[in-house]
């Protein structure tokens, strides 16, 4: 079954929304494939936090 916002794992709880929205997403994706939701979950998860790290955490670019 596919998890939206509001329906969600409980793995994605303590995430900050913006995490939690892609890990989301790239649960749903790794289902499609094939994935078991466990498996599924834990790869999402990893994957957003990773995510975050370098794409929430650096400082907005210049635009000059």
């Amino acid at each position: 079954m596919p998890w939206h916002s509001e329906y969600y794992p409980a793995a994605m709880r303590h995430l900050p929304a913006a995490v939690r929205a892609k890990a989301i997403a790239i649960a749903n994706a790794l289902l499609e494939q094939g994935y078991d939701e466990g498996k599924a979950i834990r790869i999402a998860v990893a994957k957003a936090k990773k995510w975050a790290a370098t794409h929430l955490m650096q400082p907005p670019m210049p635009l000059s």
